[in-house]
C-alpha cells in the first residue's frame, strides 16, 4: 500500500502530500468513495460545507475503521459563515455532519473581499484553533494581496492556501509568496479541471512513453516535485489508485520545466476578487 509523504506545516502539524478531493460527489457517492480511498492508502480527505457531502464523508471515514489520528480531514466554510464569529457555528455544523471532534484543517473557502469580512473571520478561526476544534487553519482562493492583510492585521500565518493550480495554471507569483511566508500551497483541480486540456497535451504523450506513466500520474508528479499538496477529485477506485501511484519515479529537471510551459496565464484560472461563495 502506498502512503503519501507528509509535508510539515508552519504550526508543527503535517499534511499528506496527496489527498482525495470530494467535489461534486453527493453524500452517498462520497461515503463509498472515501471508504474506498482510505482502503487504497489515502489518509487525506478534502471536503467543504458548500459541497454538501460532509455527512457522506463522515460515513466513509467510519466505514474504513481507521484510527482517527492517522487521518487528515479538511473542510471549508463559505461566505455564509464569514464575519461576527459565524465561523464557530459553521465549524460546529461541520463537525456534527462529519461525526468528528475536530478537523485537521479548516479553510476560509473564498476571501470575498467585497464583503470585507475575511480578517474578522480569520480571527474567529484563531479562536477555534486555540479551543482545539481544529488542528490547523488556512485559506482557499486567497491572492497575495488578501494574505498581506491577514499578515498585517492578525497574529497567525495561514498554514495552507488551497488554490486552483496545475501545469496549465501555474500561479508562480502565488507560490513564491507562499514560500516566502511559510505557507504550504495546496492545489485543487491539479489535473487541469473538467476541460481535460492537459491530458491531450503532446508533451504528456511523449513523457508517458519515457516514464511508462499516465498523463494524470505525470501531472501529479509535477505537483509532488514542486513541493505542492494536491487533492485530485474522483469517485473511481481505479483512478484513485492511479493517482496515488506517483511516488515511485521522478521527472528529470528538464521534463519538470517543460511541463510548466503548458501554463496558459493567470486569466485561465478563476479570479477570487470577483468569484466565490
Amino acid at each position: 500500500m502506498t502512503l503519501a509523504p507528509l509535508i510539515p506545516l508552519n504550526d508543527g502539524h503535517a499534511i499528506p502530500q496527496l489527498g482525495l478531493g470530494t467535489w461534486p460527489l453527493d453524500d452517498q457517492q462520497a461515503a463509498v468513495a472515501v471508504a474506498k480511498a482510505l482502503d487504497a492508502g489515502y489518509r487525506h480527505i478534502d471536503t467543504a460545507v458548500k459541497y454538501g457531502n460532509e455527512r457522506g464523508v463522515g460515513q466513509g471515514i467510519r466505514a474504513a475503521g481507521l484510527d482517527r489520528g492517522d487521518l487528515f480531514i479538511t473542510t471549508k466554510l463559505d461566505g455564509e459563515f464569514q464575519g461576527d464569529g459565524k465561523a464557530a457555528a459553521g465549524l460546529a455544523g461541520s463537525l456534527e455532519r462529519l461525526g468528528l471532534d475536530y478537523v485537521d484543517l479548516l479553510l476560509i473557502h473564498w476571501p470575498l473581499p467585497g464583503r470585507n469580512e475575511f480578517v474578522s473571520t480569520w480571527k474567529t478561526f484563531q479562536e477555534l484553533q486555540a479551543a482545539g476544534k481544529v488542528r490547523s487553519i488556512g485559506v482557499s482562493n486567497f491572492k497575495p494581496a488578501h494574505l498581506e492583510r491577514l499578515l498585517a492585521e492578525t497574529d497567525v500565518v495561514p498554514a495552507v492556501n488551497q488554490i486552483q493550480l496545475s501545469p496549465a495554471i501555474t500561479r508562480t507569483a502565488e507560490q513564491e509568496f507562499h514560500h516566502r511566508h511559510g505557507i504550504i500551497t495546496e492545489s485543487y483541480s491539479p489535473l487541469g479541471g473538467s476541460s481535460g486540456s492537459l491530458r491531450g497535451a503532446p508533451i504528456l504523450a511523449h513523457l508517458g512513453e519515457k516514464y511508462g506513466k499516465t498523463p494524470s500520474q505525470l501531472v501529479l508528479r509535477w505537483h509532488v516535485q514542486r513541493g505542492l499538496v494536491a487533492v485530485p477529485k474522483t469517485g473511481d477506485p481505479d483512478r484513485m489508485q492511479e493517482n496515488l501511484d506517483v511516488f515511485d519515479f521522478a521527472l528529470d529537471p528538464q521534463d519538470l520545466a517543460d511541463l510548466s510551459t503548458l501554463d496558459e496565464g493567470p486569466a485561465a484560472g478563476n479570479d477570487s476578487d470577483t468569484t466565490g461563495h
